[in-house]
């Protein structure tokens, strides 16, 4: 009786080892897949991000051409982003001339690609005449000058209102400036009978 209660002690004994080792590897393969999930996880989540970073970087280097010209240093086609305003290529281009007129010039202003900036000259008149230096951007003898003149004086043509006076200074910004009064018929909402009432009023060059 002795020995038989022995030997089932033994087998017991044995069962209860056996069980614990299976049980403790099924544990430890367990707990290496979610490392590995989670490690999967974590890294795939990471590509995302840098893709994101990459592209950020990219956008940041986006290249705009401006070309300057008039009374400037040294007028050309510069290389600008978009963050950059009109002060900024007028720096790269050596800055003003001693003539330029400053304030036909929106400084402030954001560029674009392919943007063409005009620096207008100051006019000298005649002196003898006893008029002083004016702005290139005056009326002279009534008329508009207007590849210099401001939205307030292009406005003074007749049929012209705000938006017409803006489009015609963004289309001189854009194109450059006019070679003849014909040239307005480019621009939307001038058309043929509008430029026939105020080509009278308008100077060139």
């Amino acid at each position: 009786m002795l020995n038989l209660l022995k030997k089932s002690s033994f087998f017991i004994l044995t069962s209860i080892v056996i069980i614990f080792i299976i049980f403790f590897s099924k544990e430890k393969s367990i707990q290496e897949d979610e490392e590995i999930m989670t490690f999967a996880s974590t890294k795939g989540n990471q590509i995302p991000m840098t893709e994101e970073i990459v592209n950020g970087e990219k956008a940041q280097q986006i290249t705009l051409f401006v070309d300057v010209k008039g009374a400037v240093e040294q007028p050309g086609v510069y290389e600008m982003t978009e963050e950059n305003r009109v002060k900024d290529v007028i720096e790269k281009a050596g800055g003003l001339t001693k003539d330029a007129d400053q304030s036909q010039v929106n400084l402030a202003q954001k560029v674009h690609d392919e943007m063409i900036i005009i620096v207008p000259e100051l006019l000298n008149l005649n002196m003898d005449s006893g008029q002083t230096a004016q702005n290139v951007s005056g009326n002279i003898s009534g008329k508009v000058r207007i590849n210099y003149a401001t939205q307030d004086e292009i406005e003074t043509l007749p049929g012209i209102g705000p938006s017409k006076a803006q489009a015609i200074i963004q289309h001189r910004e854009e194109f450059g400036l006019f070679q003849s009064v014909e040239d307005l018929l480019d621009i939307s909402g001038i058309g043929e009978k509008t430029l026939e009432n105020m080509k009278d009023n308008i100077q060139l060059p």
